[in-house]
């Protein structure tokens, strides 16, 4: 795509919605009034969902558009607002894309049994962004050591010891 013509164009919603729909984030060439425009950047969203963070800040806002594009990009949560951080909803889309968004959602939902597991299933390591009391929930951490071993030095030492987790860590021998 003519990166000039994309520009030329700026404030052309009709052009600008088949421009992103082929390369969501062209939506950063777009006017500030299209990049505020809810239709437009719910195209470039689910085209990809890195467009979010040429987003008006309004709509990094808008739990429909932060939906959209934590189902295509989880991490993208890093774009959202404070408050859709701690929307559980999001996040807990957003943590079973990418377990890596633990370290963005609000403390809240770091103390979250749903949404700690859904982020430790996929990206065990990044159990140390939860909350003290689930580093000690031993469903957490079976889920933790079957996806990453190495998040062992993670889980709270009182379980450590304990024989389900010790036999994920070393398995007897047959």
């Amino acid at each position: 795509m003519d990166i000039e013509l994309v520009k030329e164009n700026a404030n052309d919603k009709e052009k600008f919605i088949e421009y992103v729909k082929e390369d969501g984030l062209l939506l950063e060439w777009a006017s500030p009034e299209l990049q505020d425009d809810k239709e437009l950047v719910l195209e470039a969203v689910k085209c990809d969902g890195g467009a979010l963070e040429f987003a008006s800040e309004r709509l990094k806002n808008d739990k429909d558009i932060l939906l959209a594009a934590v189902e295509v990009k989880g991490w993208v949560l890093c774009y959202a607002s404070e408050d859709l951080r701690d929307d559980k909803d999001v996040v807990l889309k957003a943590a079973s894309r990418d377990g890596q968004v633990l370290y963005y959602a609000s403390q809240k939902l770091r103390d979250d049994k749903d949404v700690v597991l859904a982020a430790v299933s996929n990206k065990g390591i990044i159990l140390k962004y939860a909350s003290k009391r689930l580093r000690a929930d031993k469903d957490i951490a079976i889920a933790t050591i079957k996806q990453n071993k190495k998040a062992f030095s993670y889980i709270a030492d009182e379980i450590k010891d304990d024989e389900d987790i010790q036999n994920i860590m070393n398995p007897p021998q047959e």
